[in-house]
């Protein structure tokens, strides 16, 4: 019933707007009788029923929006007080579909109003999405937790495989290395290599299969650190660079990735600071480190824009041309593809004119490098005519210009930067100005084109390269002697380092996503001291830190390191020279301390060549501090080498003061070499290691120090046979075996002189007493008492021989204090013996006389009290 009523309804609206549209055709026609009386005026228009339909659609539409209800008015201003467009608000609800994975509307809604319906659906939308989210979120949680379970599992695998390895391939010492630094690899000796002069590494130096990168690059650097050595100790020329860049790609460990900047490339670019294989003349160090920097980055400009070429190789048109200006060419149709005709391809000039390319083909010239090319340019155009003596001078000074060329450019970057862009050639003049901009050099030009344009550079390699080429070398002692104009003071390394170093590391490694950013500007900005200790701090998988060690003997060799200090850094020349050296040493020390006493030595080399300049201190041409400085730490990280078992055979060789060993490429006069051991015994017998002491002492001739040495070590072991140490006989015997090498040989020796023939008789009669003693002791071990008293009254430098006649002598006078240590203990085993044998003629008790005579006249000597005791009951 329901259903009929509404349909009921709905036919009487029909038949009352029926009645409607009748009344309005009798009124409209009476209407235009009216208007018309003599004739109609309006003109007949004729319809098609398509016509009608649009135009009837049209009215009903005006119809229901001039009857809409008060309560839609209310509504289209309140969404409008709300700043919510209503026509677009209802489009969009036209098209507008709710797509929901929890809930479905599938119950009749409660709502009894749109605003509460929309309301429900918004939270049902809200909360499906949230458990959506969560449904995500833990999927994603789930297969990180796999990949890193993966990822765990396959590293503690390949771990584990690679020990088998190294304990069936490697050598025992070797096999006791840890991960990280303390896993640097033993190689083989490369010092006959004939690439050593060339640096390039020698062909032994290759990587290791199945082993870590950091154990890989630790094998292929230590290859050239030895190469190295040997052509500085031999005076030929070396590369350490080229050397280490290399043996690093011959590791193909940079590949794959999508890091921007990796170690080769940093390698790169501290081959083009040193400037191996290149030749500056004219310029300072600073300078030439700026002008290292910029010719790395356009070098690699350069690759981009060959790059950029083959990636569209239609576009670029380069067709079978080579020259340096048909890649510029070919580069520019690819990145002004879309501004039209280029003036180098076009062929009608009768026509719409064609984009002219001169300060982009100039530009891009400079950044690729291709200096000849880009003076041909501006020589060649019209357009840069009156630029190119400017750019002419500027290449010619390596940026060095008059003051009256840095005036010029400045004036026509003023010109440029008050008129701005031509209307309708957006961007082409930037070119002209950055390159006046280079010209001019000024500082405030510079800030004031970065400030007006901060758009200008689109990777931080552009920006950089546009400051070192606009930079100059400027002190303010300089600007007074010259009469620098305040408007043309010269932006300098040490603005550009300032303004780099306003940013933190995140900023440039991108929170450590990309690590080597960082240290790769800081090298750009010549602050490698700064970015050599970043990345020996950088410690993982991918082993910076070990390229950082021999980041620092690249730049320490080639004497660039107090350069390379970086702004706002209180620090000499001294104390970045000793930065170095001490990472340089930390790392030999781990090879120390893993018994690899050559590839320590090697490192410990380098050390003390950082210390010393680099190169120059193999030649002794550094300066007083630096050769003082050099030797110290030298001697001193010898020591360290020496004092370690096996380190006297790699120093010294099986014979002789170094002439078979390696002490003698770092120490050549024989005067020094024979100082150094001298003090290396001396520090040998301060740490108690008195074996190495008498085999240094043996090696310089020095025969009296060693059986000095001996006597003192056998002293202690008979006061050891004393107090009943079972170690002390067998010492004693190899002691005296070894006094009387000594004794042998020296006996044969010709390098003696009279005053060490003295001095060895001392030490030998020293030996003689000793050895008496010990000879008492064995007696006293095998129970023969009888006998132990006769050696003992012989015994010359007691007096105890009750025949002679009791006379007041300092018999300790003259001992050596070796024998007089081993004096007490000796008379109070002859007090025991006594008491065990009868005396029978009155001799014993003379002898104890003579004893307690003794004791009582050497009583500030402090002797053991029990010797005193026993002295008193003996009387």
């Amino acid at each position: 019933m329901a259903g009929v009523g509404a349909s009921g309804s709905g036919g009487g609206g029909d038949t009352e707007m029926g009645g409607g549209w009748s009344e309005l055709l009798n009124t409209s026609t009476k209407l235009l009788e009216q208007a018309a009386p003599n004739g109609p005026h309006f003109p007949t228009l004729q319809r098609n029923l398509d016509q009608l339909e649009v135009l009837s659609t049209k009215l009903k539409a005006k119809t229901i929006r001039a009857e809409a209800p008060s309560q839609s008015l209310s509504a289209t201003r309140l969404l409008a007080r709300e700043g919510i467009n209503a026509e677009q608000l209802t489009r969009d609800l036209k098209s507008f579909e709710l797509k929901t994975t929890t809930f479905e509307d599938v119950f009749p809604s409660e709502a009894t109003s749109v605003e509460e319906y929309l309301q429900q659906l918004h939270e049902m939308a809200i909360v499906s999405s949230i458990q959506g989210a969560q449904k995500d979120n833990l999927k994603s949680f789930n297969n990180y937790m796999m990949q890193v379970f993966e990822d765990d599992w396959q590293k503690e695998k390949r771990d584990f495989l690679q020990s088998l390895s190294r304990l069936s391939t490697l050598p025992k010492r070797n096999t006791n290395l840890a991960g990280g630094l303390s896993r640097p690899a033993l190689m083989p000796s490369s010092a006959s290599s004939p690439q050593a002069s060339s640096g390039l590494p020698a062909m032994e130096v290759m990587p290791i299969p199945n082993k870590t990168i950091i154990e890989n690059k630790s094998s292929v650097y230590a290859g050239v650190v030895r190469d190295l050595n040997d052509a500085r100790g031999r005076s030929l020329p070396f590369n350490p660079a080229t050397a280490f860049r290399a043996a690093y790609e011959s590791l193909s460990v940079d590949a794959i990735g999508s890091k921007s900047v990796t170690m080769q490339k940093v390698w790169h670019l501290i081959q083009a600071l040193l400037g191996e294989g290149s030749t500056q003349r004219n310029i300072s160090r600073k300078m030439s480190l700026v002008i290292g920097a910029r010719r790395h980055l356009e070098w690699g400009h350069e690759k981009y824009i060959i790059e950029t070429i083959n990636s569209q190789p239609a576009l670029a048109a380069l067709g079978g041309s080579v020259g340096n200006l048909q890649k510029i060419c070919a580069f520019l149709r690819v990145r002004l593809r879309d501004h039209g005709v280029l003036d180098f391809d076009a062929t009608d000039l009768r026509r719409q004119p064609p984009v002219d390319t001169t300060w982009q083909q100039i530009y891009f010239c400079l950044r690729t490098g291709y200096y000849d090319e880009a003076r041909q340019v501006a020589q060649s155009s019209r357009a840069a005519y009156s630029f190119a003596p400017l750019l002419a001078e500027w290449i010619t000074s390596n940026g060095a210009v008059s003051s009256e060329t840095a005036l010029t450019a400045s004036e026509e970057c003023e010109k440029m930067l008050r008129t701005g862009d031509r209307p309708g050639r957006p961007g082409y003049d930037r070119k002209k100005l950055l390159l006046y901009a280079i010209i001019c050099g000024c500082r405030r030009q510079i800030d004031r084109l970065l400030k007006d344009l901060p758009t200008l550079f689109s990777t931080i390699e552009d920006f950089l390269w546009f400051k070192l080429s606009a930079l100059r070398e400027y002190s303010s002692a300089s600007s007074s002697s010259n009469g620098v104009n305040e408007g043309l003071v010269p932006y300098t390394l040490e603005d550009l380092q300032n303004y780099l170093n306003k940013f933190e590391p995140s900023y440039y490694t991108k929170s450590g996503k990309d690590p080597l950013v960082y240290p790769y500007v800081l090298l750009l900005s010549i602050q490698s001291l700064p970015a050599i200790l970043y990345l020996s701090k950088e410690v993982g998988e991918e082993g910076y830190h070990v390229d950082a060690v021999h980041i620092s003997i690249t730049l320490a060799d080639h004497g660039i390191l107090p350069e390379g200090v970086g702004s706002g850094q209180k620090m000499g020349v001294m104390d970045a020279c000793a930065e170095a050296a001490s990472i340089i040493r930390q790392y030999g020390s781990i090879y120390l301390r893993n018994g690899n006493l050559d590839l320590a030595l090697e490192y410990y080399a380098q050390a003390a060549s950082a210390m010393g300049g680099g190169e120059v201190s193999w030649i002794g041409q550094g300066n007083a501090d630096q050769q003082r400085q050099r030797s110290s730490m030298l001697k001193q990280l010898l020591t360290e080498i020496l004092l370690r078992d096996g380190g006297i055979q790699l120093l010294l060789g099986p014979s002789g003061m170094g002439e078979e060993g390696q002490l003698k490429k770092y120490m050549m006069d024989w005067r020094s070499r024979q100082q150094f051991l001298l003090e290396a015994a001396h520090r040998c017998q301060e740490a108690g290691l008195y074996d190495k002491s008498v085999e240094i002492h043996k090696r310089v001739r020095a025969f009296a120090m060693a059986l000095q040495t001996v006597n003192k070590c056998l002293s202690d072991a008979i006061c050891a046979m004393a107090h009943n140490r079972l170690d002390g006989e067998s010492r004693a015997v190899a002691l005296i075996q070894s006094g009387s090498e000594i004794l042998e040989t020296a006996r044969y020796s010709s390098e003696a002189s009279v005053q060490d023939k003295d001095l060895i008789s001392e030490q030998q009669i020293v030996l003689r007493q000793l050895q008496a003693i010990l000879h008492i002791y064995k007696l006293t071990r095998a129970g023969q008492t009888v006998e132990v008293l006769r050696e003992t009254i012989k015994l010359q430098f007691l007096h105890l021989d009750p025949q002679t006649p009791n006379v007041s002598v300092d018999v300790f006078r003259n001992l050596s204090p070796h024998v007089q240590a081993c004096v007490p203990d000796l008379l109070k085993l002859a007090l025991n013996c006594m008491d065990n044998v009868r005396d029978t003629d009155g001799t014993l008790r003379a002898v104890k006389s003579k004893i307690a005579s003794l004791v009582a006249s050497n009583m500030s000597r402090n002797w053991p009290q029990d010797l005193y005791q026993k002295v008193a009951q003996c009387i």
